[in-house]
């Protein structure tokens, strides 16, 4: 562990130098072996920004550079709590979450929508139109499915739990059998709707 340590901190001192900025290191980590594929976590240090849904590790180190190149990005074990509470989740022990999210990248009606969505128990669903007027505006149902598609922290902000007002699951970031799985995982619906 202290092998760990030592090499993050060159990491840092050498990101400061090169660049001039001692910036907050963003922290990542892999989970390849889950039901609904692979998915890549990272966090800062206010909390989780970021679980997608990846085909391999090098597509998520990619996104990560892309979305915070200003920063150093390091493979880290600091996630293992998350990764526990995913595992925990999958195995159904625990359908909900009690973990710190960094929201920071999404604002404005769309972090309202996130928020919103994040109060929605397990084994329930909203509709789009439901979900935009617990945001503040009713009539916003694509608005609110676009803040939805670009949840930057899939499966912990359960975004799967909104469906078209027909009951139809409607669109889904990692696809929509994965949301069929999350959703029949957390009992919301019990037949196939694909």
């Amino acid at each position: 562990m202290t092998e760990r340590r030592a090499v993050e901190r060159i990491v840092l001192n050498t990101f400061d130098r090169l660049t001039g900025q001692a910036g907050e290191p963003m922290r990542y980590a892999m989970m390849e072996d889950t039901p609904v594929g692979v998915l890549g976590l990272a966090a800062g240090e206010a909390g989780l920004r970021r679980l997608d849904f990846v085909k391999d590790e090098a597509t998520f180190v990619e996104r990560l550079f892309d979305h915070y190149g200003d920063r150093p990005i390091l493979r880290s074990d600091a996630l293992d709590k998350v990764r526990r509470a995913l595992d925990r989740y999958f195995a159904g022990e625990r359908l909900s979450f009690d973990l710190a999210v960094d929201l920071s990248d999404v604002s404005g009606f769309h972090e309202r929508v996130l928020r919103a969505a994040v109060r929605i128990p397990a084994g329930e669903v909203l509709t789009y139109t439901q979900i935009a007027a617990k945001a503040g505006n009713p009539r916003a149902s694509r608005a609110a499915g676009n803040a939805l598609h670009n949840n930057p922290v899939a499966i912990v902000v359960p975004c799967h739990r909104i469906v078209r007002s027909d009951g139809s699951l409607g669109g889904y970031g990692g696809g929509l059998p994965v949301k069929e799985w999350l959703l029949r995982h957390e009992g919301a619906i019990a037949t196939s709707l694909l």
